[in-house]
């Protein structure tokens, strides 16, 4: 059976914005590392949008980002949406029933899934569907934008936490 971890990056002050703030290289070779181990994503719609910039080259793209770009197109995607009409390469639409679709999609994988977006997070916790969170918390504060928890914060247990890239600490929690 598969895992489910939602893992982002967050402010001090609980908010995750890509345009804030964004990983250093030791800190984005290890989302590398982990987007090549990964039995594959499940995003919201808007987070599937944003994570589309991966589907193109770009010149200015070192190895690492490159590397990035490689795993990402070659894990399977499932995209949560009413109202998209089709999806990109290697994914796949889930427009009903949510919380059957990724039950079987658990039952019928191993290794990790990401679920990526804090709305979608949300009703998969709901549901108790999510195995994992991973906070990676950066030291800065924005101030206003989409919360980590889009909803009520679960009880949760923390079962790690260490420092990577210098000054970001990575919190891992399992649902309490």
């Amino acid at each position: 059976m598969a895992k489910l971890v939602f893992g982002m990056n967050q402010s001090l002050d609980g908010y995750v914005d890509h345009m804030a703030f964004a990983p250093g290289p030791a800190l984005f070779r290890h989302f590398v590392g982990e987007a090549q181990a990964q039995a594959g994503s499940v995003y919201g719609r808007q987070m599937y949008e944003v994570m589309r910039y991966w589907d193109d080259d770009h010149p200015e793209w070192d190895a690492d980002h490159r590397a990035f770009a490689a795993a990402w197109r070659k894990q399977p995607k499932w995209v949560v949406s009413r109202s998209m009409t089709s999806v990109g390469p290697n994914a796949e639409l889930i427009a009903d029933d949510l919380e059957t679709a990724i039950r079987e999609l658990k039952a019928g994988r191993e290794g990790e899934i990401e679920v990526a977006g804090p709305v979608l997070a949300h009703s998969l916790t709901e549901f108790g569907l999510i195995d994992e969170y991973r906070i990676y918390l950066h030291p800065v504060v924005v101030g206003r934008g989409k919360p980590y928890f889009a909803g009520p914060r679960p009880p949760l247990r923390l079962m790690a936490s260490d420092r990577i890239d210098g000054s970001v600490l990575r919190l891992t929690y399992v649902p309490a």
